[in-house]
């Protein structure tokens, strides 16, 4: 037998920033976003010889260990290393399990559309199913931000476990002492659909900036650093303009959200766009793009750019002339969170 687990990445529509600490601790956070056709996958095969072994198929990556009840971060995959000492601990009650685990992800590691948080997502269904230990969405992804950010000590907000837990349009508030509302958005079919015809991705390369990037966010708001937190002001009141444009489908407003959008979030710190980022940005706008927006925390990974979808074509051919290395990708909307299932 074996466990198959997969949860979806997300994109960030609104609100980008707003979720990490200590920004939302002081003044709560609001994001806006959806999950797309793409995922993280995580499977468990249980060993009766013992021992415990872990692979990464994207990143090529095999380790093996005797069993024990706890492993401690050696320099590889740590990260899932760190999901089975919270499985072992949580779902388990301390007894040491015997298992392959192996995962992957459909996009490349630093794409800003959540991989790391979503794979942790992934992997901790993948054990509760295996377990059958219950847990909800907000357990799930609860559990998946005190493995990833507490436990291995990753920089990031909130966002992303809740969108590969709950799957679908939500609009998410984040308050003091990790308090966290998720509202799931009735989005009208056809305003999906229009969206989908218009989205193009664009990944630019992995951001080998991120990290840097939200510790001078964090550095921002405890300095009281005036610009950057109106600005992230700003874009937490972008996201409950999205919401409006999205249930009303007005999407001359959703594209003015957007541009405005872009402009705060160059505020919050720098390294969020570069001279890079900008040439594709204007290369876009000027091959016909609406808007555009960068995903996750910024300094590379995806672009998200909204066209006329009869134009798309002729913004992706701008794109991949400008980017040798550049890849576009199309994708879909998803409504389901976080699955689990069993293969015999």
């Amino acid at each position: 037998m074996k466990i198959r687990s997969r949860a979806p990445l997300r994109l960030g529509l609104a609100g980008g920033g707003t979720d990490v600490s200590p920004y939302c601790d002081e003044f709560g956070g609001a994001i806006l976003n959806a999950t797309i056709g793409h995922y993280a996958y995580a499977s468990i095969e249980p060993l009766e010889s013992g021992g415990v072994e872990f692979a990464s198929s994207d990143q090529q990556q095999t380790v093996r260990y005797a069993e024990a009840d706890r492993f401690a971060p050696d320099g590889s995959l740590d990260l899932l290393k760190h999901v089975h000492n919270y499985a072992v601990e949580h779902f388990a009650e301390g007894k040491p399990l015997s298992l392959r685990m192996t995962t992957r992800v459909d996009v490349p590691s630093g794409s800003g559309l959540g991989g790391s948080s979503t794979l942790v997502v992934a992997v901790l269904k993948a054990y509760a199913e295996w377990l059958s230990y219950p847990v909800d969405d907000y357990e799930l992804a609860n559990a998946a931000y005190v493995v990833e950010r507490e436990h291995a000590g990753l920089k990031g907000g909130r966002q992303d476990q809740y969108a590969a837990a709950f799957g679908g349009f939500n609009f998410m508030e984040f308050g003091r002492d990790g308090r966290v509302l998720v509202n799931p958005l009735r989005i009208a079919p056809g305003v999906v659909s229009e969206l989908e015809a218009s989205l193009l991705l664009f990944y630019t390369g992995a951001s080998r900036a991120s990290a840097a990037i939200i510790e001078e966010q964090a550095r921002n708001v405890e300095t009281g650093n005036s610009q950057a937190v109106e600005a992230m002001h700003q874009i937490k009141q972008e996201a409950l303009r999205m919401k409006e444009s999205l249930l009303r489908g007005d999407f001359g407003q959703l594209h003015e959200v957007l541009r405005a959008s872009w402009d705060a979030k160059r505020r919050m710190a720098s390294g969020i766009v570069n001279d890079r980022i900008e040439t594709l940005y204007n290369r876009a706008l000027e091959a016909g793009a609406y808007c555009a927006r960068i995903s996750g925390a910024g300094g590379g990974g995806f672009m998200m750019f909204l066209t006329d979808p009869m134009r798309q074509l002729r913004v992706a051919e701008s794109l991949r002339s400008s980017e040798n290395l550049g890849i576009v990708y199309g994708c879909h909307f998803t409504h389901t969170g976080a699955q689990a299932w069993r293969v015999r």
